[in-house]
């Protein structure tokens, strides 16, 4: 028997279980991946609004880090919310000479729209776009990160998200160093219960790079798995619910 990706997310708790470690978790395991965690902040919220953050010791995310690494051992990381300047620089400390693929959303404001960094946490984030194989910046971060000609002038790879745009169509850039933008388009799917795309869209991303799939197929495949996901969301919550991360992931797990 072949095993698993070992896929190690580093991130927030949501205890309403749309987004965030909740969110990772399901994504990877649904996919045929191996979930570890690292959390680095716990979160009061539901589908309507966050209600309170209390992030972490550093020194603690540090050692679910090692832990994970030093035993299980890790074929990617996914980067979600951070919760501090500290917790992204000591996050940056352990990964920036770990050789497996990372992906790092970088996240600021849930779905629902309460903050979840703070402007010395975004600086900090320097450091890990630096480190990570691709960022994956909605529209309001990518602008918070300076757009796109910030983010070329950093020589990183992209994915710029368009879920949270404006209009009938959904458009997202692949940006890699010195290559023409791969760009995807698809009709929007007319839904609420949206909360914690981005999260399985990293993640799931992260899964297929841990597996051996190369960054563009890996990116298709996890797109395919959200918007199933989002058409099998199972209508849960006053607010924006979570997806349907189980009922999406039969043409979508790894062999």
């Amino acid at each position: 028997m072949t095993a698993p990706p070992r896929i190690l997310s580093i991130a927030g708790s949501d205890c309403s279980g749309g987004a965030g470690i909740q969110a990772d978790i399901k994504t990877i395991a649904v996919l045929g991946g191996y979930a570890m965690t690292a959390i680095t902040a716990v979160t009061a919220q539901d589908t309507t609004a966050v209600h309170a953050v209390v992030p972490l010791a550093p020194e603690l995310v540090a050692a679910q880090i090692d832990g994970c690494l030093g035993d299980i051992g890790v074929d990617a990381v996914k980067i979600g919310m951070l919760g501090s300047a500290a917790i992204a620089e000591i996050v940056a400390d352990r990964l920036e000479t770990l050789a497996v693929p990372i992906v790092f959303d970088p996240v600021m404001v849930a779905s629902s729209g309460g903050a979840l960094a703070d402007p010395a946490t975004i600086a900090a984030f320097e450091r890990l776009m630096r480190v990570a194989t691709l960022t994956t910046p909605n529209v309001t971060e990518l602008a918070a990160l300076g757009g796109d000609a910030a983010m070329a002038a950093r020589g990183i790879a992209w994915l710029a998200k368009g879920g949270d745009a404006v209009g009938e169509t959904v458009e997202d850039r692949l940006v890699l160093p010195g290559a023409a933008p791969v760009v995807w388009r698809e009709p929007r799917i007319a839904t609420r219960h949206a909360h914690g795309t981005g999260c399985a869209l990293a993640s799931a991303i992260a899964t297929y790079l841990g597996a051996g799939v190369a960054l563009e197929e890996a990116i298709v495949r996890a797109r395919g798995f959200v918007r199933a996901a989002l058409l099998a969301a199972p209508g849960l919550g006053r607010g924006q619910g979570p997806l349907g991360h189980a009922a999406a992931a039969a043409d979508y797990r790894l062999p």
